[in-house]
């Protein structure tokens, strides 16, 4: 073949092609790939310097890191849950660990502990080698090992086969999120077919193997034989479409031992807790382990199973398998970083992500306590050290999804240092910041409104513009103004919000700077041209008076 277009794509499938003959001769060479060691975590340091470590780098120099840096926000979601349950395993205060079920049997005990643990400032380094090296068996964190590859199933390399017995992978792309898979799939973020697959370095499969355990899809997958059926369908991961928020710390020792979730006593006591790469594989057919704490808790409860094809040189993945990892109910968790709201027949359920909603619109519901009965707010951050407050922020990951096959966008935000003002610590501030909140949304409720109207009365020659008579929206037809509004609106909303989230600002009109920002929205998404037309104009005094209408009588415009 003379090399172009298509030779990156035809290696990486020779590479791919070789890698699973030696798997079926007997020639695969194990490991290769030691995530203890290899530098795949992306990290900033405190001194501002970017750098990559792997989880032994990471735990012992902690407590001179900032930052995550991950590309991947699903993925940083996934892999803080595995630093929280690995945290539990090394962070002790004297012989006692965070994970010791005698002292999470009182909860005031298992705090105390906490906070012994946090006096230290870092973590042991001996134990973090202690843990990695001796309790954890042998090649549990090597990413290719060939019994028992890191967070892998390496029976799906006999289980996913065809009609023939032949190995049938899902595809590279099928691992990576945001490439396109099968004929239709669309083109996001480069241009890669299943026909020339491109091998992912694995530095980036690691992100995106965590991301496919916590987020992937539900729905039709490839095909695992195990009995004399081939079962191609399988339930979505623990967080898919969900948001996951975490106290955040200048330092990321901090972070994580704030991350390691209080005692659930909904989990089994009795059972023996353990994360995947402490116990041996699951049976696919047969009932679920306990879900226990917090190992089980936080990385047993995925419904996908994985199994990554690495190239000759065990730098990069050419191919994946990823399919159905069991058919049993899922365990009714409340996973301990999430919001739940209140559906309308009584039932609580995880808030979902949405691309469109910036994190303080979410900012009531993470100080407020649960008295309103409609919001629960994400136990990891209840019962936080109070001499930690001033300095915590709030790290939030979402990824907008449907319940199925489609993903839409990720994200990433980070709350100024608002924690302090959580109710029990500050009421009087976290009432405050939950009625700027409330101003906030009001205005906006009202912009979305007052732009529909106003495009109903400039376009609709049978519409009132006396201001006598009720406007009636016609939702299919709602034009382009509130949309073209909204997109204003809310960045400016944002920029008030923080300016009055201070104790200075306490007993100020809250509606006016909204009101004015939700005004200058609305002339924006009109249109100086579009003014000049009685019509419209008419139309935009209706709506400014709709708006108006949210303030005070002392404090109209």
């Amino acid at each position: 073949m003379t090399p172009g277009a298509g030779w990156p794509g035809a290696v990486a499938v020779l590479a791919g092609v070789l890698s699973r003959v030696w798997v079926r001769e007997g020639l695969f060479v194990s490991g290769g790939f030691d995530l203890r060691d290899e530098p795949w975590i992306p990290v900033r340091l405190l001194t501002g310097e970017s750098v990559r470590l792997g989880f032994r780098g990471l735990f012992k120099q902690a407590h001179e890191i900032a930052d995550l840096e991950l590309a991947v926000p699903p993925a940083a979601a996934g892999l803080l849950r595995v630093l929280a349950a690995i945290t539990a395993r090394i962070a002790q205060a004297g012989d006692v660990r965070l994970d010791d079920a005698g002292v999470a049997q009182d909860i005031d005990d298992w705090h105390a502990l906490r906070r012994r643990v946090l006096k230290q400032g870092r973590f042991d380094p001996d134990a973090v080698d202690a843990y990695l090296d001796g309790e954890v068996p042998a090649g549990r964190f090597d990413l290719f090992d060939a019994k028992r590859p890191f967070l892998q199933d390496p029976r799906l390399f006999t289980e996913c086969v065809d009609a023939k017995g032949a190995p049938n992978p899902s595809g590279v792309n099928k691992l990576v999120l945001g490439r396109p898979t099968g004929v239709n799939g669309a083109v996001l973020f480069g241009h890669f077919t299943d026909t020339a697959p491109i091998a992912v370095p694995a530095v980036e499969a690691v992100w995106h193997l965590l991301a496919q355990l916590y987020f992937g899809p539900s729905g039709q997958c490839t095909p695992r034989r195990i009995t004399a059926q081939r079962a191609g369908s399988g339930d979505a991961a623990p967080l898919r479409k969900s948001l996951s928020y975490f106290a955040w710390a200048p330092d990321l020792f901090t972070s994580l031992v704030l991350a390691v979730p209080s005692p659930q006593f909904e989990a089994d006591w009795e059972a023996t807790d353990a994360c995947p790469w402490e116990e041996e594989l699951n049976a696919p057919l047969e009932p679920l382990p306990a879900v226990t704490w917090p190992g089980r808790l936080l990385t047993g409860r995925f419904r996908h199973a994985v199994l990554l094809t690495p190239s000759a040189d065990r730098r990069s993945v050419t191919d994946a398998y990823i399919t159905w990892s069991t058919h049993e109910a899922a365990p009714a968790v409340r996973d301990p970083y999430q919001i739940l709201d209140r559906r309308k027949d009584g039932a609580f359920q995880p808030r979902e992500a949405d691309g469109a909603r910036a994190l303080w619109r979410d900012i009531d519901s993470l100080l407020l306590k649960d008295s309103k009965q409609d919001v629960q707010r994400p136990p990891c951050l209840e019962n936080l050290p109070k001499r930690l407050l001033p300095a915590l922020r709030v790290r939030a990951y979402g990824f907008e999804q449907d319940g199925q096959q489609k993903d839409s966008v990720w994200f990433q935000s980070t709350t100024p240092p608002v924690l302090q003002w959580q109710e029990e610590a500050d009421p009087q501030m976290a009432h405050h910041m939950s009625h700027c909140h409330r101003a906030a949304e009001d205005a906006g409720s009202r912009l979305d409104f007052a732009a529909k109207v106003a495009w109903r009365i400039a376009t609709d020659a049978n519409a009132d513009t006396s201001g006598q008579a009720k406007i009636r929206i016609d939702q299919r037809k709602p034009g382009p103004w509130a949309s073209a509004a909204l997109a204003r609106y809310w960045p400016s909303a944002e920029r008030e919000f923080w300016h009055l989230a201070t104790p200075e600002q306490t007993g100020s009109v809250l509606e006016r700077p909204f009101v004015e920002a939700a005004l200058a929205a609305l002339d924006e998404a009109i249109g100086p041209v579009n003014r000049a037309d009685l019509r419209v104009a008419r139309a935009r005094s209706r709506a400014r008076a709709i708006l108006s209408g949210l303030l005070p009588t002392s404090a109209m415009v």
